[in-house]
């Protein structure tokens, strides 16, 4: 037996839709064989949704007015590592919220930024002759990022 796209779409559509992860799959297929597994089973999922070690996003602010290197950053309070070039940071997706661990994090702050919504971008640093600019607090979006 053979199924389309069209044919499982309109089954989760229905909310008929048969859905295992992939170990439970293997218990189906180990109890009733490959093809009754391909028969009963719609969908098996093999991924996660949450976040995952080394995944996260480098990102550039490009320079403000006076400009400023940063030394501390934030974004929606998460702290970015920075240690790249003056204005460039790395968000890891596990980093949790300085002031509300574990409901908001990395992960939800790329999500927010691709979606498109204000981030608070947060910053400090040593000023120089170069970077006379010794705090930042404004709002950006992925529009305004290099």
């Amino acid at each position: 037996m053979t199924k389309t796209y069209t044919e499982i779409n309109e089954r989760i559509k229905n909310g008929a839709a048969v859905v295992v992860n992939a170990e439970e799959m293997i218990k189906v297929v180990e109890e009733n064989g490959i093809e009754v597994a391909a028969e009963e089973i719609d969908v098996v999922t093999t991924g996660t949704f949450g976040p995952m070690c080394s995944s996260g996003a480098f990102l550039n602010f490009g320079h403000s007015d006076p400009p400023i290197k940063f030394e501390h950053l934030w974004l929606n309070d998460v702290h970015a590592y920075h240690g790249n070039a003056a204005v460039d940071c790395y968000i890891g997706v596990t980093r949790m919220a300085d002031i509300r661990p574990f409901e908001y994090g990395g992960g939800h702050v790329i999500e927010d930024l691709v979606s498109g919504k204000p981030l608070r971008l947060r910053g400090n640093s040593y000023t120089t002759d170069c970077y006379p600019l010794g705090e930042i607090d404004t709002n950006c979006t992925i529009n305004d990022l290099n």
